[in-house]
């Protein structure tokens, strides 16, 4: 045998960085004469003989054998009668007996991402990545399969292992598209369903290693951790309409929006605790969501993930949706029901970090590619992963196309977007010297800030009516205000200081809820600085905290009526609204990932009538425009009595665009019915017990006003006219002026 040119050598080494330097066919000069010849080279470490199979019209016009360079697998043929590049097939003869095979060689098809392509990648500004990098089913020249490409500039070799080649590196090397980092095959033998990873060797040495695809559109179901091709979607979508609505009515912070945050994981199960598939959540959630009244629906993180303790969290799939309740059509057919049904869908959505696990992002290509490399900076101490690093154009890329995938491929209706505040500050939980500073000597994060307004921008402008939301749990200024006032552009912000601040009142025991007043109050003082959301998550009912319901104290009876009296409160403050899933029929045991929602506690009268009453504040609350229209406007709330700490009651007035229409509120957190109780009023005349939260049929006494109560000539809270009414113990009386 003929001794191997060292670049052979490396071809059979896995060590080659330009295979189609070697492998493929080529044109040479045997003779050194200007006639050229062709030769052909493969790599095959199944096969004992290699055939070349010329054709023409689709006939078998010539076979020539390839000669076994190495006996590892390399084979070459010179064929000296032909000097052009023409198509060609090749017929294997297995090492293990099995069938001949014909295949199309994937070294024979040249360049496959375009200049543009490669351009808006380096730039930092290619919107559909997940169209040019990952794994596509495709046809080129007639021949079907599957077009690979991924990012990885600091590899000396990467390769496309799988089902196919057995998982055998040297079998498949990429051509590198420089100076971009880019890696790209088209192996014919891939088709749709072929589980696959990319296998790299890293420029700074060590043995190969193996990772998913960053962007892959399916992956296996956890704990496997293989991409899978995935065929072009056939799913045609029926939400024209809905799609209509949703961007004539641009952000709609006029509009109710009443968010049922769940988790698909544990909302419900089957009967042997399996996971119920994306069709039978979606016919359940819906037919449950009409109960409860809600506007939208919040997943927790669906995007793939390897570890279900991390409630998805800590994501692995930045464009695929996880594989535990079905394919992505089946995704795309869930969010598609919700949206007939007349309900939007919110994600959440996670671009502040990413988990350790080997198949993962982290030291992708052997180099802190997406993550910083200095722990300081590229490191979640608390969490135990990794924090991307926004100042990298592709990075930024990767995540800006992740979201707009999700809202153009998937029609997510807003992104809610996790740990805003571990993105914005340098020090986030660090010690001092545990952080760098930004270039100015501060604690702001200038990258990530300039990271999430670009977001902002660019889902605004390319998709009106989808709303971003942030989960931000500090003072940062202009959250939700537009980028070009200065403001980070989000369309809402979670209230997590009123979340404190009234789960902390409503925990303590009435007797000492006076001395806690303005827990109640302070909210107004800031509740204009943003366009606020108010949560009350699934953060509040794990680790120890305990499900909402068993934070209220008093007997059974007694938590009951705080909890509707909690939730009644939600529902009357300016603000959008969000109640996490089992908190609507009062759940008592923690929230458990695992585990379906206890579902049989509405078998018991007062759980169901709780859910009854969140039935009806829903329905109250989308037919009364004071509850909405004004959320983000000083002129739609106004203060009766703020002041009453001695009989734990606070007493406002909703107003709608309209300002004659108007509702009256009055809360009374004790357990003391007051009667008579009088009110200042802004209108003379009847009004209308619109919601009491003390009714029998919702579980509390029935003490009211008989639904109707008229305002009398006399001066009070700076009114010229006042009621005189009963305050049911622990309750919400909602109140509106006949017109």
């Amino acid at each position: 045998m003929i001794p191997l040119q060292p670049s052979l050598h490396a071809v059979v080494d896995a060590t080659h960085g330009d295979p189609f330097a070697v492998l493929g066919p080529h044109l040479v000069e045997p003779a050194g004469n200007g006639r050229r010849a062709l030769v052909i080279r493969t790599f095959q470490p199944r096969a004992s003989a290699v055939q070349v199979v010329l054709a023409a019209d689709g006939d078998r016009v010539a076979t020539h054998a390839m000669t076994m360079r190495h006996p590892d697998g390399l084979f070459e043929v010179t064929l000296d009668d032909i000097g052009t590049i023409v198509p060609y097939r090749l017929e294997l003869t297995w090492r293990d007996g099995g069938e001949v095979t014909s295949i199309d060689d994937p070294y024979r098809f040249g360049l496959l991402l375009g200049d543009l392509d490669l351009y808006l990648i380096g730039e930092g500004r290619h919107q559909q990545l997940a169209g040019a990098l990952g794994a596509h089913v495709t046809a080129i020249d007639g021949v079907a399969g599957t077009r690979f490409a991924v990012w990885a500039p600091n590899a000396r070799r990467v390769s496309v292992v799988g089902d196919w080649n057995d998982w055998d590196g040297r079998s498949h090397p990429m051509r590198q598209r420089l100076p971009q980092g880019v890696w790209e095959l088209f192996i014919p033998a891939a088709g749709a369903g072929a589980h696959y990873k990319f296998e790299l060797v890293s420029s700074a040495g060590g043995p190969p290693f193996l990772k998913a695809d960053p962007c892959a559109a399916v992956y296996e179901h956890p704990p496997a951790t293989a991409s899978i091709v995935c065929a072009p979607s056939t799913y045609v979508w029926q939400d024209d309409e809905w799609l209509a609505g949703r961007a004539s009515r641009r952000e709609a912070l006029d509009q109710p929006m009443s968010i049922y945050e769940v988790h698909l994981g544990s909302w419900a199960r089957g009967a042997q605790g399996e996971f119920l598939t994306y069709a039978e959540l979606a016919t359940r959630l819906i037919a449950h969501m009409r109960q409860i009244g809600f506007t939208h629906v919040e997943l927790l993180p669906v995007l793939e993930f390897p570890y279900d303790g991390s409630w998805g969290y800590q994501v692995t799939g930045f464009f695929a949706p996880t594989s535990r309740f079905g394919t992505p059509d089946d995704f795309r057919a869930f969010v598609d029901a919700l949206h007939q049904a007349g309900l939007g869908v919110i994600l959440d959505w996670v671009p502040g970090h990413f988990p350790k696990d080997a198949h993962g992002l982290a030291r992708f290509d052997g180099t802190s590619l997406y993550e910083h490399a200095d722990p300081r900076q590229g490191e979640h101490m608390d969490w135990g992963t990794l924090i991307f690093n926004y100042g990298r154009n592709e990075v930024r890329n990767f995540l800006t196309a992740s979201a707009l995938t999700w809202i153009a491929d998937f029609h997510i209706d807003g992104l809610r977007v996790d740990a805003v505040a571990s993105m914005l500050y340098l020090d986030y939980s660090r010690t001092q010297g545990d952080w760098v500073p930004n270039a100015y000597g501060g604690r702001e994060n200038l990258d990530a800030v300039s990271f999430l307004q670009h977001l902002n921008v660019l889902v605004h402008e390319r998709h009106p009516g989808v709303v971003t939301i942030a989960e931000e749990s500090t003072a940062w200024p202009g959250v939700s205000r537009p980028v070009h006032l200065g403001g980070l552009g989000f369309t809402y912000k979670w209230n997590m200081g009123w979340m404190h601040d009234i789960l902390s009142y409503m925990s303590r025991d009435a007797i000492y809820r006076r001395w806690e007043h303005t827990h109640l109050t302070f909210s107004m003082l800031y509740a204009y600085n943003e366009n606020f959301i108010l949560p009350f998550s699934h953060d509040e009912v794990v680790h120890g905290k305990r499900h909402l319901l068993d934070k209220m104290p008093g007997d059974t009876w007694q938590k009951a009526a705080n909890l509707r009296a909690l939730y009644a409160y939600m529902f009357t403050h300016p603000g959008k609204k969000l109640l996490f899933q089992g908190c609507e029929f009062g759940q008592w045991r923690e929230w458990n990932h695992a585990e379906s929602l206890p579902w049989f506690l509405l078998e018991h009268a007062p759980h169901d009538a709780l859910l009854r009453f969140v039935g009806e504040l829903s329905a109250v609350y989308r037919r009364e425009p004071a509850l909405y229209e004004r959320d983000f406007d000083a002129s739609g709330f106004q203060w009766i009595d703020c002041n009453d700490h001695e009989n734990s009651v606070v007493s406002f007035v909703r107003r709608a665009a309209d300002p004659e229409d108007l509702l009256v509120v009055l809360m009374n957190f004790t357990p003391v019915p007051r009667d008579p109780y009088r009110v200042g009023v802004p209108l003379a005349g009847r009004y209308d017990e619109v919601l009491n939260s003390d009714a029998a049929a919702y579980g509390g006494s029935n003490m009211g006003n008989g639904g109707t109560v008229t305002t009398i000539a006399e001066p009070s809270h700076g009114h010229l006219q006042s009621l005189s009414l009963t305050l049911p113990p622990l309750s919400c009386v909602v109140l509106k002026p006949r017109r």
